[in-house]
């Protein structure tokens, strides 16, 4: 069964235009989530705004979107006002430009989407515009207005679709110079960068999203099995720290141990349910 589309439009590239369809490609759904109670009487509790002077709740009409002037001075904007400046958009979403998968740093990524053609008339230039670019071996760089926001997005060619990664703006990616400000440049040659490559090589594998489970979720659903099962459940313990001595002596140990084991094998298994159907997955209030 396809799953729900949450925005449909169209994909056009100069005047080739196609009917397309957006699908969420990653849900925190099925993480394990709770609600908050009362401890006293077990009931949910509600959120409610209040006035932070006066201590009295207010109602939803009376709620308006402010902008901090400073010195406690806001200026109020009413709804209408916020909607007449939201840009409007004609659901098309229009490629740019082609470019390299690699030229888009992976720091301006945002959500991930499938995008499949939203109909059978628009089959064909759908295939046209993807198998284009996967003989290119290029992403596309386009834009449209997407919730309400005007969104840049990359499209890569993927199975009989398109991934689409709606990009985060300039002004929202932090500079990488502030964060490494102050890391020195050190020059590795010789027997240490030969170890560093070696260790490298005798890890190297695939990427299998299967094997890599969620290990607060787990901790969390085994909990509440075991609570639903009348269990205790005994706490983690954390493995032991080592220290690094010597960086030289460390490579070494490290080539040995790798050198020893080979390279990873991977299982192709899939990770085992964590809880049982019967589980609490409600959503937080």
């Amino acid at each position: 069964m396809a799953s729900r589309a949450v925005w449909k439009g169209h994909l056009q590239v100069a005047e080739l235009s196609c009917g397309i369809a957006l699908h969420t490609a990653a849900s925190t759904s099925e993480r394990v989530t709770f609600n908050i109670l009362n401890r006293k009487t077990g009931n949910r509790v509600q959120r409610e705004f209040v006035d932070e002077e006066t201590g009295k709740p207010v109602d939803r009409d009376d709620q308006v979107k402010g902008y901090d002037l400073g010195s406690g001075q806001y200026l109020i904007l009413e709804p209408e006002e916020i909607a007449q400046a939201v840009p409007q958009g004609d659901k098309t979403l229009r490629i740019e430009a082609f470019l390299a998968c690699s030229d888009v740093e992976t720091v301006y990524f945002d959500k991930p989407y499938y995008v499949s053609p939203a109909d059978a008339v628009s089959e064909s230039a759908f295939s046209v515009i993807r198998e284009g670019m996967r003989a290119r071996n290029v992403a596309a760089i386009a834009q449209t207005v997407l919730f309400r926001r005007v969104r840049t997005v990359l499209l890569r060619a993927l199975g009989p679709g398109l991934v689409a990664n709606t990009l985060n703006f300039d002004y929202e990616v932090r500079s990488a110079r502030e964060a490494f400000d102050g890391v020195p440049e050190i020059s590795i040659k010789g027997e240490m960068l030969d170890l560093a490559k070696h260790i490298i090589q005798t890890k190297k594998g695939d990427f299998h999203p299967s094997e890599y489970d969620d290990r607060y979720d787990s901790a969390l659903a085994d909990l509440v099995k075991a609570r639903m099962e009348g269990r205790d459940i005994k706490p983690a313990r954390p493995k032991p720290q080592g220290k690094v001595v010597d960086l030289m002596e460390a490579l070494r140990r490290s080539a040995q141990a790798g050198g020893a084991k080979g390279k990873p094998t991977k299982s192709g298994k899939s990770p085992s349910k964590r809880a049982p159907a019967a589980a609490p997955r409600r959503k937080a209030s």
